[in-house]
């Protein structure tokens, strides 16, 4: 994991693509996601296992005593002189023995196979909660980025603001010593130079700290001496589409709805595979086994057969269970109708901030290039001696505004639109 992101870190510049293909491969929630879905699929495997022939062997072997063991109502093991001569009760004997059993579950009123087809819905269900796991962690890595990006800009901007701010100073200066500007105007200068300076140094921590969280969405350890590129979420197919037909597609995708479908089937088929344990079950089995004192002349015998199993009263336990599968049917119904409520609050939600982002950064752009000409205005009006230090400051202030609300209204863009594409269940 480590090895991974230096590859990232070496080339100095980590672009948004990079960043979801790491969170991708390293994520450790897609990892859980992935070992919950394995294990879900075994779990069904283990539910088949019942429906299969069962074969089982054994071979076993005694040094026993030959006494005889008389049992009222059971016949008596044959008495140590049968084996031949007269012994002692402390003389011992070899025994060997061995058998092979198969056996085969004939019919059960489907308890067994509705129990597999339970398990395997529910593997189904997992595989979905995964997708979703999926999609989520892509989310969290982009919003993650866009944070990071938005604040290397905003670190930028408070950079050229005190560029602008040393400039003015040493023009201030300038003007003071010739007598041409009061003191009290160098005064204010390097106050408010000061001040950039402390901006600056909110911002690039700012900056530092958004890497330390997209290092953690991208799920690798490693340090923050790299930079992001200046990458936006690119549109959004459909983004401007009705709500409709946004939630017909989103209802489609949403890995979470057939999540929910699965378990909903699932619980449905436990209930029918308890029912079934109200019936008898029937099995069939074949048995061949071996024994005796020698291995050359070990007698042995064969059986086949049809065994039939009934729980006839179990003080309640299935109706119990029964009741309890049908309860869960109706939980996992209510869960599936919140998480639909739950799509159309995101989609439209979503769907409402793209809009109302786009409007924003059209907005925030026309207000830049307003404050820009406002600078300029000011500075020209402050070296021919009509304009005030303070209306220069104010001018400055006005344009690191302005630039700052452009890269929010850049950063609430691309935010929305990964919202967007989270909400679908597009990746």
């Amino acid at each position: 994991m480590i090895a991974a992101f230096a590859l990232l870190a070496a080339a100095r510049i980590v672009t948004l693509d990079e960043a979801v293909q790491s969170a991708r491969e390293h994520q450790p929630q897609i990892r859980q996601a992935r070992a919950n879905t394995a294990a879900a699929g075994a779990r069904a495997s283990q539910a088949l296992a019942p429906l299969l022939p069962q074969l089982s062997a054994t071979a076993g072997y005694q040094r026993t005593t030959a006494n005889a063991i008389t049992r009222p109502g059971a016949p008596s093991v044959g008495p140590a002189g049968s084996l031949g001569a007269a012994h002692s009760k402390f003389d011992t004997f070899n025994s060997y023995s061995d058998s092979i059993n198969v056996s085969q579950l004939v019919f059960d009123f489907g308890s067994q196979p509705n129990r597999w087809r339970a398990a395997r819905a529910q593997a189904d269900a997992q595989a979905a909660t995964e997708r979703a796991t999926a999609l989520q962690v892509d989310f969290n890595v982009r919003s993650a980025y866009f944070t990071a990006r938005a604040n290397r800009a905003l670190a930028q901007v408070a950079r050229e603001n005190l560029d602008n701010l040393i400039r003015h100073l040493q023009q201030i200066e300038g003007f003071v010593q010739a007598g041409t500007r009061a003191e009290i105007d160098l005064v204010q200068a390097r106050a408010d130079t000061a001040n950039a300076r402390v901006l600056l140094i909110n911002a690039d921590n700012a900056y530092q700290t958004s890497k330390v969280n997209l290092n953690s969405a991208m799920g690798v350890q490693g340090p923050t001496d790299y930079d992001v590129q200046d990458t936006a979420q690119p549109p959004v197919a459909g983004e401007d589409a009705e709500l409709e037909v946004l939630l017909e597609e989103a209802s489609r995708a949403r890995p979470e709805v057939q999540s929910l479908e699965d378990q909903i089937r699932a619980e449905q088929l436990t209930i029918r595979s308890f029912e079934g344990q109200y019936a008898p079950a029937l099995s069939a089995t074949l048995g061949f086994q071996q024994g005796g004192a020698r291995l050359d002349t070990l007698g042995w015998n064969a059986a086949a057969g049809l065994s039939l199993s009934w729980n006839i009263f179990q003080g309640g336990l299935t109706r119990a269970q029964v009741s309890e599968a049908e309860t869960n049917v109706i939980a996992a119904v209510a869960q599936l109708d919140l998480q639909r409520l739950t799509i159309r609050s995101d989609v439209d939600g979503a769907r409402l901030a793209v809009r109302a982002a786009k409007e924003s950064l059209s907005a925030t752009q026309e207000a830049l290039v307003n404050a820009r000409e406002r600078l300029r205005l000011a500075e020209e009006r402050y070296q021919v001696g009509v304009g005030s230090a303070i209306e220069l400051g104010d001018a400055q202030v006005a344009l690191t505004q302005a630039a700052a609300q452009v890269v929010q209204a850049n950063d609430q863009l691309s935010t929305a639109r990964a919202q967007l594409l989270r909400a679908l269940g597009r990746q």
